[in-house]
C-alpha cells in the first residue's frame, strides 16, 4: 500500500487512464471510464481504492480526484469526438459540500464548449452511507445541466434495488465476473436477469463490466446490454484508442450471437411443436378419461423420459388435479395440490391467455423451480376453452438437448 504523501507530494505523477466502453448498436467506442493512475518509479499503480481508505482524509482524496477530473477535461475539450465520460465519485466525498466544487469544474469546461450531457458520474450505491434521499436530490439538479447517472458494481456486491429505483439512474453497470467460475449458481443468472429487468422497467440502459472472455460478452448481448466494457474488449490505456477500433470483430461476433440465438429459436419452436403432437396423440389414444388425474397417469406414462412433474389448472390458476411427480424414476400421485392456485405466478395468467387464443401449447422461458433447485421450462397446453396442462421438464433432459438451456 503507498503511502499518500507520495501521491499529494508528487501530483504531476497522478494521471489518468482511458478503458473503453462499446456500444451494441454501432460497434464502437461511445465512451470512456476514467480510472486514477500514479507513477511509482516506473510502475504505473491504481489508485482506485485511495478514494475509499477512510484513513485518508477526505480533503487529500478530493484533490486527487479533482486532479484526475480536470486532466480528462482539458484533454475532451481538445478532441472533436462527442464521446460520453465516465468519472467515478465515491458519493460520501461528493456529498460533503453537496458536489458544488465538482459542478463548478464542471461548469467551467461548458463555457469551453464542453456539452455536460457527455458527462456521466459513475456512483457504487451500496457505499453511501447518508440519507438516499439527500444524494437523490443532488444528482437530480446535477440532471438539471444534462449531466447523466451510472450505478456501478451491481451483480457484484449487495444493491439495494429500492434505492436504484430510488436514484433513476440512466445507466446501470452490471458486473459479470461471477460468470468466469466454473460452476455459476442459477439464483446469480436469475439476479441478473431481474436487473436487466429493471433496466428496462425504469428505463436504464444496460452496461455490462468485467467482460473478460467471449461467452460473457454473447451473455451481456442476449440480456439487454447496450454498453459492454471489460480487458476481453480493451484494456485500460494512458491514450484514448480509436473509436471504430473493434467494429469489424465486434460485427463478427455479433453476427456469430445472431445466428446461434436464432438456430436455439427455431430449435425450441421445433420441440414445442414436438411436444404438442405428443400431447394431443395421448388425448386421442385416450379421449374418454374420466378424471384429470387419470389423464395425468396415462401422460406420465407416454412422457416419462422428458418430465418431472404435471398437473392441470383452470384459466384462474386452480388446479383441477393433484400433483403427479417422478421421485427416484418412479411417479408419485400427491393430492394435496388440488385446488391450490397459482395466477400469482410471473406470466401465468398472460400464458393462459396466449393458449386460449391461439389454442397451442407454448414452453416457457428457463426458471429455477422452487421445490427441485433446479433449472426446468415448463410446457403448457390447452385442454379446452377453461383448462391446462402444464408440463415441467426435466434438468436432464434438457441438458440432453443442449439449446434448451
Amino acid at each position: 500500500m503507498m503511502d499518500p504523501l507520495d501521491i499529494l507530494t508528487n501530483m504531476d505523477k497522478v494521471f489518468p487512464y482511458y478503458q473503453a466502453i462499446f456500444s451494441a448498436d454501432e460497434h464502437r467506442v461511445v465512451g470512456y471510464e476514467a480510472l486514477a493512475r500514479f507513477d511509482n518509479n516506473g510502475e504505473v499503480v491504481s489508485l482506485g481504492s485511495f478514494f475509499y481508505d477512510q484513513t485518508i482524509p477526505e480533503e487529500y482524496r478530493n484533490e486527487v480526484q479533482k486532479s484526475i477530473i480536470v486532466q480528462v477535461l482539458e484533454d475532451a475539450v481538445e478532441s472533436e469526438e462527442p464521446y460520453l465520460l465516465f468519472f467515478n465519485q465515491n458519493p460520501n466525498l461528493l456529498m460533503l459540500d453537496h458536489g458544488e466544487e465538482l459542478l463548478s469544474i464542471l461548469r467551467t469546461y461548458e463555457e469551453k464548449g464542453l456539452s455536460l450531457s457527455r458527462i456521466v458520474m459513475e456512483i457504487t450505491e451500496h457505499n453511501f452511507e447518508g440519507e438516499i434521499d439527500h444524494l437523490q436530490h443532488l444528482l437530480l439538479y446535477y440532471r438539471t445541466y444534462g449531466i447523466k447517472l451510472a450505478v456501478d458494481n451491481i451483480g457484484k456486491e449487495g444493491s439495494n434495488l429500492d434505492r436504484i429505483g430510488l436514484l433513476q439512474p440512466d445507466i446501470l453497470k452490471v458486473d459479470l465476473h461471477m460468470l468466469l467460475k466454473t460452476s455459476v449458481p442459477q439464483s446469480y443468472r436469475d439476479v441478473l436477469y431481474s436487473l436487466s429487468m429493471l433496466a428496462h422497467k425504469i428505463g436504464a440502459t444496460l452496461l455490462y463490466e468485467d467482460i473478460e472472455s467471449s461467452f460473457q460478452l454473447q451473455y451481456a448481448w442476449r440480456n439487454g446490454g447496450r454498453y459492454f466494457q471489460g480487458f476481453y474488449l480493451h484494456k485500460p490505456e494512458r491514450k484514448r484508442v480509436e473509436q471504430g477500433i473493434l467494429k469489424e470483430k465486434l460485427k463478427n461476433q455479433f453476427e456469430m450471437f445472431i445466428n446461434h440465438e436464432k438456430k436455439k429459436l427455431r430449435f425450441l419452436h421445433e420441440l414445442t411443436n414436438k411436444i404438442h403432437r405428443k400431447v394431443e396423440d395421448v388425448l386421442s389414444k385416450h379421449k374418454h378419461y374420466e378424471t384429470y388425474d387419470e389423464l395425468l397417469a396415462f401422460m406420465c406414462e407416454e412422457l416419462d423420459k422428458m418430465c418431472f412433474r404435471m398437473y392441470v389448472c383452470d384459466e384462474n390458476g386452480f388446479q383441477l388435479s393433484g400433483n403427479r411427480l417422478k421421485r427416484e424414476g418412479e411417479w408419485i400421485f400427491q393430492p394435496e395440490y388440488l385446488h391450490k392456485n397459482w395466477s400469482w405466478r410471473p406470466y401465468f395468467l398472460e400464458n393462459v391467455m396466449k393458449m386460449s387464443l391461439n389454442q397451442r401449447g407454448i414452453l416457457s422461458d428457463l426458471y429455477s423451480d422452487i421445490e427441485v433447485g433446479e433449472t426446468v421450462r415448463t410446457f403448457s397446453f390447452p385442454l379446452g376453452q377453461t383448462q391446462y396442462l402444464f408440463i415441467d421438464l426435466s434438468y436432464d433432459y434438457l441438458y440432453e438437448k443442449d439449446a434448451l438451456l
